[in-house]
């Protein structure tokens, strides 16, 4: 079976989205952290593309649960 990769803008995307709801929201880079498990550091990392790619999909639905959006809108150009 063919490996399936995904084009790195699919991951600026969620980067973007999750800042951007993350703001409406009204909370801070760390209070997401603390909400979905993770620590600050990897949180800045995510939202900055410090992190290479390759955040799970466990990491995105969770923060599509605290933020209260669909994962298809974190998605989303």
């Amino acid at each position: 079976m063919k490996r399936v990769y995904f084009r790195k803008s699919i991951y600026d995307n969620i980067r973007k989205n999750v800042k951007k709801y993350r703001k409406q929201k009204g909370i801070t880079s760390s209070e997401l952290a603390t909400a979905i498990g993770i620590t600050d550091e990897y949180m800045r990392k995510l939202e900055s593309s410090k992190l290479n790619a390759g955040f799970s999909f466990e990491t995105i639905y969770k923060i599509s649960v605290a933020l209260e959006v669909s994962i298809d809108m974190l998605i989303q150009k």
